[in-house]
């Protein structure tokens, strides 16, 4: 009996419309969520607060799509402007732009894209919300360049991300009350921090190609610049908290995140570079912890009073 022998094809390669869509995804870091969390948590605490609660549902999905897309279009248009730097930064050289596997144009429609996304959905709110949304479209698209010029461009990261906070107030109350600034101010101070976290990892590499950031900024004193930061960042919360007539559940949110921050010193004190990016990824749980505190104490009525 004969068989007939059948050979192995050598596997095929994807179609080109998949590769292209696999090369936006990278991108636009879909592969990466913790930038999408980052900017989640301080949203969602201001959604809370502003609600004394869970926020109407509608509201809630709407900056929750909103912060992945204006997150995913600020790393675009991050990218577009260090195409000069990305090439010399170990960290960054694969990057789509970086190897010219995406092109410049290509990057800006992919931007205009995801942000005439996120506007569209804001659309849906009242207009003190969509007008606050034209300040937060010019404060993401013009952080990337910042690091030319200024030694702080983490400080203006925070403006960025956290502008879904006063934007979430005006959402759900048609206005931007003080508590609504105070937790804004936290959250730059927080997102100072673990940016510069972020920037420790690159440092000499910045250094090499005159790029500027904090952790160049702060030199041998980063350690005690972070300590302040977080220190600051936790009262701003605390008095947030106070403001809104939060209780226990926050506050025992706050302790515990306090005791992530310190675990987050304890691995990157020796300023390794893997170890200051572990520190970086850490702030998620930090950003969670809050929020689980505080929507706790609304769920079990310490917040329900809330002024």
């Amino acid at each position: 009996m004969s068989y007939e022998r059948y050979e192995t094809p050598e596997s095929v390669p994807p179609p080109a419309w998949k590769v292209r869509l696999g090369l936006y995804w990278k991108l636009v870091r879909g592969d990466r969520p913790i930038g999408w969390l980052l900017l989640l948590w301080p949203t969602w605490w201001g959604l809370w607060i502003a609600a004394r609660g869970v926020p109407p549902l509608w509201t809630l999905f709407v900056f929750s799509a909103g912060v992945w897309l204006t997150r995913s279009a600020g790393c675009v248009i991050n990218d577009y402007a260090d195409r000069w730097l990305d090439p010399h930064v170990e960290r960054t050289k694969h990057r789509p732009l970086a190897t010219g596997e995406v092109r410049g144009r290509e990057a800006l429609m992919v931007f205009a894209v995801l942000m005439l996304a996120a506007f569209a959905l804001v659309l849906s709110l009242n207009r003190l919300t969509v007008l606050m949304s034209v300040i937060g479209v010019i404060l993401a698209a013009s952080y990337p360049y910042l690091k030319r010029y200024t030694y702080l461009p983490q400080v203006y990261l925070g403006m960025a991300f956290g502008w879904g906070i006063p934007m979430a107030f005006a959402a759900v109350r048609g206005e931007v009350p003080a508590v609504a600034w105070l937790l804004y101010a936290a959250n730059i101070l927080w997102a100072t921090a673990y940016d510069t976290w972020y920037a420790m990892v690159d440092r000499e590499d910045d250094l090499k190609m005159g790029a500027k950031s904090t952790a160049i900024l702060f030199g041998e004193l980063d350690l005690i610049a972070q300590g302040v930061l977080y220190a600051l960042f936790l009262a701003a919360l605390a008095l947030a908290g106070q403001r809104a007539g939060l209780g226990v559940w926050y506050y025992g949110g706050l302790g515990l995140a306090g005791v992530l921050v310190i675990y987050e010193f304890a691995i990157a004190r020796g300023r390794d570079r893997a170890a200051c990016f572990k520190a970086f990824l850490h702030n998620h749980w930090v950003g969670l912890t809050v929020f689980a505190g505080l929507a706790l104490d609304y769920a079990l009525g310490g917040g329900a009073a809330a002024a």
